[in-house]
């Protein structure tokens, strides 16, 4: 008998245990070189099915070595994997064989071109799965590896603890032995599947169960993982305040539910999702991997070839009302996240988050700033399984805590306890940053006067002083800022007034647009500060500049050859050198300096000196 294997029946072994039938011994097998292609490719993508089918083509030459077969390769190696399945059923053909599949589509067609065909169905395994003797009502993950004896976290969401098991450590023979069975359940099973093959790595969703396998060289070891929910409530079960069921039926819109890793988040957010479909909505999920427990009403949806936008756009044509996107962690997840509730979907957002504003943080930066109250209005903090903080957001124009001048009004984000009411953050930009400040903090920088410096300062005019002062720099080396209650004051030695001001105040207005803040320039002698002004004018040199040819003459005074001093370009550092005998510095125009300077006097900058 001449037989012809298709790449399903390679995989999963079934071709080789067919040969090793009384009936099918001393069979010709013919291997279309387009499998064997395929298995290269699937292999060199990281996917474990390639790997398997390669063992297996390596089983089956043993075999053809000790007579019990007689193998051979036939056909061309294909450019491209859009026709393998016609190839093989035409190698079939060719060859007058028959043909070999574990594919029911793929039998069915051979068939109704009246090719032979053995179809070897894949059996439902219905003996208890060795994974799941492991698990006991109270169990919530399992932890296997190799040498180690197995452990499992029992208990609920902030009273677990971690259990041995066992005594006896497994084995590597051991855990690939549960492997495999898990992986070959889950392609017959239909309430399970593979949802991520790499080299190394497998995830496998086997009915209620999460199970993550590990091997080299992913990691130093085997090792097997998994994970069930262990609870399955409803909203009641978390004793809900009748303003917060209200928010949640009838308001919230964009929620995050944020918590630590084992806190309860998933499980609240299956609550969430079977609350709203309870009220008439539409709901579907988002994950990777599916592992929600969710009734049968509401459709989950995972990457659509490994992508969760391609999903996302599937999604929008459905047109849901509420969305669970479990879980929002990277920067393309947010943004899908953001799109779907700019499009009028409801969305539940799954985040990992230490605390309930770092949820609402993670935000800042991927999506413009004054669109988060549009995207979020409600973040709900979980921990140890219990709803610790709830946040309502919104938008509003005003003086951000600790500041009292009606210059600074700006749009300010406003996050609010939902039970009590009272504002606990701020999010705003100062300058070209982003703050999200504590209120009380805030409030508590209040009235306290004049600032003198950064160390009396509280944190929003520590922000602000280290701000201007940075800008400051650029036109004065040295200056004193005070916050006061109406604007900064900012004292500098009076020849960098001019420069700080610009031509009819227009620098300093720009200035100030910028940080967002009213400034009044003072110079130094109105302020009592003797020795900060005799240091200032002892040390920093008055420079004039020439041009003459090719060169800049930065010229000091004959008085002062042969001193040492550093240039500075708006109060940045440019150069060290000593003053020659007629009293200047002569530097090139078209050396790097040169051009440096000339670009700083092109905008108006100040080119200064100090003695070193």
């Amino acid at each position: 008998m001449i037989l012809v294997p298709d790449t399903s029946v390679i995989v999963d072994g079934r071709i080789t245990k067919l040969v090793k039938r009384k009936e099918y011994r001393g069979s010709k097998v013919l291997i279309p070189e387009v499998v064997v292609a395929e298995l290269e490719h699937q292999a060199n993508m990281g996917r474990e099915s390639g790997f398997k089918g390669i063992d297996e083509l390596n089983l089956l030459r043993k075999a053809g070595e000790t007579g019990k077969i007689d193998l051979e390769y036939v056909g061309r190696r294909p450019k491209t994997f859009r026709d393998n399945d016609n190839i093989i059923r035409n190698t079939a053909k060719e060859y007058n064989a028959t043909l070999v599949t574990g594919d029911r589509i793929q039998a069915a067609v051979a068939r109704s071109k009246g090719i032979e065909v053995i179809y070897l169905a894949g059996k439902k395994i219905k003996k208890t799965l060795k994974i799941t003797q492991f698990f006991d009502p109270e169990t919530m993950s399992v932890h296997l590896r190799d040498r180690v004896p197995p452990m499992a976290k029992k208990g609920k969401p902030g009273r677990i603890k971690l259990v041995r098991l066992s005594e006896k450590p497994s084995t590597e023979k051991e855990l690939e032995d549960i492997a495999r069975e898990i992986i070959a359940y889950a392609k017959v099973d239909p309430d399970s599947f593979i949802e991520i093959e790499r080299k190394g790595a497998t995830v496998v969703q086997l009915a209620q169960l999460r199970i993550a396998i590990a091997k080299p060289p992913f990691s130093d070891g085997y090792e097997i993982t998994a994970v069930r929910p262990i609870a399955n409530v409803t909203l009641d079960d978390y004793r809900l305040s009748k303003r917060l069921t209200r928010r949640l039926k009838e308001r919230a819109e964009g929620i995050l539910v944020a918590g630590p890793p084992g806190a309860g988040k998933s499980t609240f957010s299956q609550a969430l999702a079977e609350f709203y479909k309870d009220q008439g909505r539409v709901v579907k999920t988002m994950e990777s991997p599916r592992d929600l427990q969710v009734s049968d009403e509401i459709t989950q949806y995972a990457p659509l070839e490994g992508d969760m936008e391609k999903t996302a756009d599937i999604l929008l044509l459905v047109r849901p009302d509420y969305t669970i996107y479990d879980e929002v962690r990277k920067t393309k997840d947010f943004k899908i996240f953001a799109d779907m509730r700019l499009s009028g979907v409801g969305m539940i957002g799954v985040v990992h988050a230490a605390k309930g504003i770092d949820a609402i943080q993670r935000l800042i930066g991927r999506v413009e700033l004054g669109m988060i109250p549009q995207i979020v209005d409600t973040t709900v903090f979980i921990k140890d399984g219990e709803i610790e903080k709830v946040y309502k957001v919104s938008f509003t124009v005003k003086v951000p805590g600790g500041m009292v001048e009606s210059d600074l009004a700006r749009p300010v984000i406003e996050v609010r306890d939902f039970e009590t009411g009272k504002a606990e953050y701020e999010i705003y930009t100062f300058g070209e940053e982003t703050i999200v400040m504590p209120v009380m903090d805030a409030e508590k920088s209040e009235g306290k006067g004049t600032r003198r410096d950064a160390r009396d300062a509280g944190p929003v005019e520590r922000l602000a002083l280290e701000r201007i002062a940075q800008e400051i720099r650029k036109f004065a080396p040295e200056s004193r800022i005070e916050i006061g209650e109406s604007k900064a004051t900012i004292w500098v030695d009076e020849r960098y007034i001019p420069n700080i001001i610009g031509k009819k105040g227009k620098r300093i207005e720009k200035l100030e647009r910028k940080l967002g803040i009213g400034i009044d320039v003072r110079p130094f002698r109105d302020r009592v500060l003797k020795e900060s002004i005799r240091d200032i004018r002892e040390n920093y040199i008055d420079i004039k500049i020439e041009e003459t040819g090719n060169y800049l003459h930065l010229v000091f005074g004959k008085e002062l050859s042969g001193k040492v001093v550093e240039v500075l370009g708006d109060g940045e550092f440019l150069f060290t050198a000593t003053i020659g005998r007629k009293g200047e510095i002569k530097v090139g125009r078209k050396t790097n300096i040169g051009q440096q300077i000339l670009d700083i006097l092109s905008v108006e900058g100040e080119i200064s000196a100090r003695g070193i």
